[in-house]
């Protein structure tokens, strides 16, 4: 995710943190401090704001470990204001293991909340739970009553949370996977609708709520149809196979001859001994900004071995598309590059692919193409 840093790795996975989660912190620390209790009271918020963060964490984790269990990769943990997000390499095919995966999250959240309920009893008694908490306990009473808050908001049948993954997971058992996606799509919209509405008597971050819900609902139904638009075709039926490359001893300003006379964006780089890389849009212009127009494309473009091969499912490459983070793959045939798949290619071949099933579904038997 861009403008996330680093800050470490747990399982192997890595761990960043968003800059808005320091925002977060900042305004915790100064709403604080502007109590009686002054910094101190501050640095009680913050440290109270992490601790609720290391249980997101391990709430993501449940997911990310349980996800490496059927053959899942977990490409890093990002944290942010609003929760966490375990970025997966792929979702599971298997609906079962979907339902393992969305339950994880969950439970690790219920684990923590029984371990801190049966500590506190274990040291402070029933009324460590069931009476005012002591300046002591709060600490620890208020986390067991985030996670369980956690436990059920997550669970709520309404994506993006694990309730609508679970929910969507079970219908998959029985019917299509998309018709299962559109049905759980559907209800967790009708969810954000009632959110919106109670936010307007009860609390207005109710209203943040529902246009989360309602656009990660949307998003989710749209990014199936996607998939199973897609579903079938190799990699090589979206290829471009009209094409410019470029030599990396020509000079930047014959680039930009090339990229202003035409509708491509991103140029193979290609010499005597074969495919050497990428030469994209930003390296272009960055590349103009540091060496002017008669620069070679050697100073300038990207080198990347990342390529794609036309018997590939064109999803799988979609989804590689997307972990790279790129617009544009080479494919190569014997070394050479034969076309490029980029992401304008795909869209086209899925705007004819719905106009041809929208002229199937809208033919009547009278209609020459059946009747041929």
């Amino acid at each position: 995710m861009k403008w996330s840093w680093n800050i470490g790795r747990i399982a192997g996975i890595r761990l960043r943190m968003h800059w808005t989660f320091l925002l977060l912190l900042a305004w915790i620390a100064i709403s604080y401090a502007a109590t009686d209790g002054g910094w101190i009271a501050a640095a009680r918020g913050v440290g109270f704001i992490l601790a609720v963060f290391g249980c997101v964490i391990l709430h993501e984790l449940g997911h990310a470990l349980t996800a490496r269990r059927y053959g899942v990769p977990t490409e890093d943990i990002t944290l942010l204001p609003i929760g966490g997000v375990a970025r997966m390499q792929r979702m599971p095919t298997e609906p079962m293991h979907e339902f393992w995966i969305a339950v994880a999250g969950p439970a690790v959240n219920v684990v923590i909340a029984a371990v801190l309920f049966v500590g506190l009893l274990a040291g402070y008694g029933t009324g460590a739970v069931t009476i005012e908490p002591s300046f002591s306990t709060s600490f620890f009473v208020n986390l067991m009553w985030v996670n369980v808050a956690l436990v059920l908001f997550n669970v709520l049948p309404a994506f993006p949370m694990d309730g609508g993954r679970i929910l969507r997971a079970l219908l998959a058992t029985r019917m299509d996977y998309r018709r299962a996606t559109h049905i759980a799509a559907s209800l967790g919209q009708m969810m954000a609708i009632l959110f919106g509405i109670a936010g307007f008597f009860v609390n207005p971050l109710l209203l943040f709520i529902a246009l989360f819900v309602y656009m990660g609902a949307e998003a989710e139904a749209q990014t199936v149809d996607l998939r199973e638009s897609l579903r079938g075709f190799p990699a090589g039926s979206a290829m471009l196979t009209r094409f410019q490359t470029l030599h990396p001893d020509s000079t930047l300003q014959h680039a930009i001859d090339q990229l202003l006379a035409g509708s491509q964006h991103e140029f193979p780089v290609v010499d005597e001994s074969g495919y050497r890389g990428l030469l994209r849009r930003e390296d272009l212009a960055n590349g103009l900004k540091e060496h002017g127009p008669e620069a070679s494309i050697r100073d300038a473009f990207t080198v990347t071995s990342e390529t794609a091969d036309e018997n590939d499912r064109l999803n799988d490459t979609l989804e590689r598309m997307h972990q790279l983070g790129c617009q544009t793959l080479p494919v190569l045939r014997d070394g050479q590059v034969v076309g490029l798949i980029t992401l304008d290619n795909i869209a086209e071949l899925i705007m004819v692919r719905n106009a041809e099933q929208g002229r199937q579904s809208s033919a009547t038997p009278l209609d020459p193409v059946q009747a041929a």
